[in-house]
């Protein structure tokens, strides 16, 4: 198992989904001057994933065989997922830890950017057992 994030194709998800993730926040910062941050998070992560997807297919997951409607319905499962621990993180650590560890200073920022990263190992195996699978 461990082997599978020493591989070339997890380093490029890494890539990729730093990319995502970066498309992800920025979009949160703009979302967020027009709406409340929970719903920003979540719209913003919607941002991300469409760009992950993208991303992924392209570059990632090169060698697959999965029809491309499949391959978009389990990517949306495996994301919920995903978003679902991104917000539950960026919510604990921007409502409730930070503020109690004194932190008053970028705190959505670093929240955000937490949650964001967290979903990075059960995302790529996921993705690469269901969305983008070898298997037709």
């Amino acid at each position: 198992m461990l082997a599978l994030f020493r591989s070339r194709q997890f380093v490029a998800f890494l890539v990729t989904g730093g990319l995502a993730a970066l498309a992800n926040f920025g979009a949160r910062i703009v979302l967020n001057q027009w709406m409340p941050f929970s719903w920003a998070v979540v719209l913003a992560y919607g941002v991300g994933m469409v760009t992950a997807f993208v991303l992924a297919r392209a570059f990632v997951f090169t060698d697959s065989r999965q029809q491309t409607h499949k391959s978009v319905l389990f990517f949306v499962l495996v994301n919920l997922v995903a978003v679902a621990q991104t917000w539950a993180v960026s919510m604990l650590l921007a409502q409730w830890l930070l503020p109690a560890l004194g932190v008053d200073r970028f705190v959505r920022e670093i929240a955000h950017g937490v949650g964001v990263v967290v979903p990075v190992f059960t995302s790529y195996l996921g993705h690469k057992r269901w969305s983008f699978s070898n298997r037709d």
